[in-house]
C-alpha cells in the first residue's frame, strides 16, 4: 500500500481544496478500458511536505492508529519505529510518473484550471486534479535496533554506591530518562527495553543507569556474607529479611533488589518471597574479578577462581563461553577476558573487532561471539559467509575462519 505522510501545516504554494480532487473517482474505476481524465490542480507544485510511504499490510494498523514514530538525530539516517520493531527508511526513485490526487469528487469541466470559459459540450468528461508528481517513495525495510548508542550513553555515568546527584542540572549531565533515550536511540520501545535489560540497567530517580562494577561486587559480597551470617540457603534467600539487613547496613533497597535480580530468580511463596541465586551467574562474576588483573596461566586462574566462589558452588570452564579466550604458549595454556557483551552489535563492526583480536578463529571459539547477532532476514551462517572466509585443508581438520 502507498500512504501519504502529510504535514498539517499550511501547504506551500497556497491552500488546496480537499473536496475537489478526484481521488474518490479513481477508486470507482473498474474493469478493462476504464479511464479518467486528469488535469493540473490550481495548487499544483512540489509540495515537499507530502511524501509517499510504501508500507506492507502488517504495518497498516500501527500507521493508521498513529503508533509509529520517526527516530534519529539530524546527522543520522532516520528510522521508523512501531511499538515493537524498527524499520530503515530508504527513498526509492521511479522512472514512472506517480500522480498525487487529493480526495474528493472529480472536478467538473468548467472548474478545470485554465478552462473556465470552455464550452461544457466540448469538454464533457470530468477530470481528476493532480496536486503533485511524486519522484519516488520511501521504502520501509526491517532492520536491527541500533543499540550500540544505548551502551555508550549509559556508560557515561554508571551509578556508584553513596552517590549524591544534588538538585541542579549540572549534577545530572550524562544521565538519561526514558524519554531522552527514546529520542536518542533508534529502536522501538520494546527493543529499547530489551536493550536496557541486556546491559542490566536500572531506573534510579527517573534516570536509567548501569551500576558500577565495583558497586555490584560490593552488594553481591554483602548478600553472600549475610547469607552465611543468617544461615540463608543460596537457593532460598528471604527477600524481606535480606532487604532489611542490607538497608540497615546503608544499602538502598532498589540497588539490592537489582543485584538479586541480576544474579538470581525471584520465587513467589505463600509465606514470603525469596531469591534463588544462579550458580553460573554468581561464579561468572567472580571469574571476571579473577581476570581483572590481565592474562593468567589457566591453572593459576582456576585456583584463584575456585577459592573465591561461595561454598556449595562449583566453578566450571563451560560457564566462561563468550567470556574468555584461551591461548597455547608452549606447554602452558593462558587465559584472558574477552567478553561478547563488550563487542559491537552491528555485524560488520563485530567481525572487525573479532579479527582484530585474532586473525584466525576455530569455529568452537568463534561461535559464542556471533550467536547473539540478530539481523532481520539474515542467519548466523549468512553473516559468516558475508564477513568471513572458511578454509579447511582436509575433512579431518577443524575449519578455520579469517577475515574476508
Amino acid at each position: 500500500m502507498d500512504a501519504v505522510m502529510e504535514d498539517a501545516q499550511a501547504q506551500p504554494g497556497g491552500e488546496w481544496d480537499r473536496g475537489s480532487g478526484g481521488a474518490d473517482a479513481l477508486l470507482g474505476l473498474a474493469g478493462a478500458g476504464a479511464s479518467l481524465s486528469v488535469c493540473y490542480h490550481e495548487a499544483f507544485g512540489p509540495h515537499d511536505d507530502l511524501i509517499l510511504l510504501e508500507a506492507g499490510d502488517d504495518l497498516l494498523p500501527d500507521l493508521l492508529q498513529g503508533r509509529v514514530t520517526v527516530r534519529g538525530r539530524p546527522e543520522e539516517e532516520a528510522v521508523l519505529c512501531t511499538p515493537s520493531a524498527t524499520y530503515a527508511m530508504k527513498f526509492v526513485g521511479t522512472s514512472n510518473s506517480m500522480f498525487l490526487i487529493p480526495p474528493g469528487e472529480a472536478v467538473a469541466p468548467s472548474l478545470r484550471p485554465g478552462h473556465a470559459n470552455e464550452d461544457a459540450t466540448t469538454t464533457s468528461d470530468a477530470a481528476a486534479s493532480i496536486i503533485k508528481v511524486a519522484p519516488g517513495s520511501i521504502e520501509l525495510v526491517r532492520t536491527a535496533p541500533r543499540l550500540d548508542k544505548l551502551r555508550s550513553l549509559l556508560r557515561e555515568r554508571p551509578y556508584v554506591l553513596d552517590e549524591d546527584l544534588g538538585d541542579d542540572s549540572e549534577h545530572k549531565k550524562g544521565l538519561y530518562t526514558w524519554e531522552d533515550l527514546c529520542v536518542l536511540v533508534q529502536a522501538s520501545d520494546s527493543e529499547l527495553m530489551d536493550g536496557l535489560n541486556s546491559i542490566s540497567a536500572v531506573e534510579i530517580d527517573g534516570f536509567w543507569r548501569t551500576v558500577d562494577v565495583g558497586s555490584v561486587n560490593t552488594v553481591l559480597d554483602m548478600i553472600l556474607h549475610n547469607s552465611v551470617l543468617h544461615d540463608w540457603l543460596l537457593n532460598a534467600v528471604p527477600e524481606n529479611a535480606v532487604l532489611s539487613v542490607m538497608e540497615s547496613d546503608g544499602f538502598i533497597p532498589k540497588i539490592v533488589t537489582h543485584c538479586l535480580n541480576r544474579f538470581g530468580t525471584k520465587i513467589e511463596q505463600e509465606a514470603a518471597s525469596c531469591w534463588s541465586l544462579d550458580e553460573k551467574l554468581v561464579c561468572l562474576q567472580f571469574a571476571r574479578r579473577a581476570l581483572s588483573a590481565g592474562t593468567m596461566k589457566l591453572n593459576s586462574f582456576m585456583d584463584k577462581w575456585e577459592r573465591s566462589i561461595p561454598s556449595g558452588m562449583r566453578a566450571d570452564l563451560q560457564m566462561l563461553e563468550g567470556e574468555v579466550l584461551y591461548e597455547k604458549r608452549g606447554t602452558e595454556t593462558w587465559v584472558h577476558a574477552f567478553r561478547v557483551a563488550d563487542l559491537p552489535l552491528t555485524p560488520a563492526e563485530r567481525f572487525a573487532a573479532l579479527f582484530l583480536e585474532r586473525p584466525r578463529w576455530e569455529w568452537k571459539d568463534l561461535q559464542p561471539y556471533i550467536s547473539d547477532l540478530r539481523v532481520p532476514g539474515a542467519s548466523s551462517e549468512g553473516l559468516l559467509i558475508k564477513y568471513a572466509r572458511r578454509t579447511q585443508p582436509s575433512a579431518d581438520d577443524e575449519p578455520i575462519f579469517t577475515a574476508r
